[in-house]
């Protein structure tokens, strides 16, 4: 698990204020009184499952750190249009500067959960699990990430360096998937994982003849996931599989039914749609 949180969290979102900030929010210092104190509530506008919350507090409190929050639901909970997950009052100013960006992850981490939650549904009552990938906007995965556990996924390898994964062009850089999976386990020490992707049942046998961990089947029909699948689990130890490519609501339940341990889905980060969130923020006479 990877989440940002501490120091790390705060150089992150600094570095998004900085980007957004620039020089200094002209229209707020011009036209909001430098004492003004606001109060406000941050309002579902459409059916969503939240996350985010902690990112979108902690981007207020960097600018005010004396802020009032308070947020009735939890990550990973489904709320209809019209909740409010959140209310805050603080320095109107602060409040003002920090709401795009606190707004913008949000938005964001809730339409990757809402995502997800979808898939994980399209699959219930099945043993197959839903995966991200690596297929995160620079600088956003952790956030990503974070978004995906809370609509019920399971987060995939986060860097390159967590495990190794041999796709189509390392299979033919290093002269075949059996070739690839030799060379990585010879560099491995004991217990690393070595997953291998087949788009061949050739491939698939000789993948899992040179003792790949993992087998991840792209590209492939759910018939032909169930036949390779099969195929795998024949070998003892039998390989984790993974399904993927192209996945769809319409067509993932299919695939969970035909055997694979997880079905990986760029979808859920790589084509985001933003859920819809606003602030609303009136005077807060009770702080002026």
């Amino acid at each position: 698990m990877h989440a940002l949180s501490g120091a790390a969290l705060d150089a992150r979102l600094r570095a998004f204020l900085a980007e957004d900030v620039g020089g200094g929010d002209i229209t707020s210092e011009a036209t909001v009184p430098a004492s003004a104190a606001a109060r406000g509530t941050i309002v579902a506008k459409s059916g969503c499952v939240v996350s985010g919350l902690a990112a979108a507090r902690r981007t207020f409190e960097l600018l005010d750190p004396k802020i009032w929050w308070d947020a009735p639901v939890s990550p990973g909970e489904r709320v209809d249009t019209g909740t409010a997950v959140a209310k805050l009052s603080g320095q109107a100013r602060a409040v003002l500067t920090a709401e795009r960006v606190a707004l913008n992850l949000l938005q964001r981490m809730s339409g990757i959960a809402t995502e997800t939650r979808r898939f994980v549904d399209a699959v219930a009552g099945t043993p197959c699990r839903i995966y991200d990938t690596r297929k995160t906007a620079p600088g956003l995965r952790d956030f990503d990430r974070e978004a995906v556990r809370d609509g019920g996924g399971v987060n995939h390898r986060n860097t390159l360096f967590d495990q190794v994964l041999i796709k189509d062009n390392h299979r033919r850089l290093a002269g075949g998937v059996g070739r690839a999976v030799t060379a990585a386990r010879a560099l491995l020490p004991a217990g690393g994982i070595v997953e291998a992707e087949v788009e061949t049942e050739d491939q698939l046998r000789e993948a899992l003849e040179a003792g790949a961990d993992q087998i991840l089947i792209d590209n492939q029909t759910p018939e032909t996931v169930a036949r390779w699948t099969a195929i795998a689990r024949q070998r003892q130890p039998p390989p984790w599989v993974e399904a993927s490519g192209n996945m769809s609501l319409a067509t993932v339940r299919r695939y969970a039914l035909a055997g694979p341990d997880c079905v990986s889905v760029g979808a859920l980060t790589h084509s985001v749609r933003a859920a819809d969130l606003s602030l609303d923020l009136d005077v807060d006479r009770g702080h002026e």
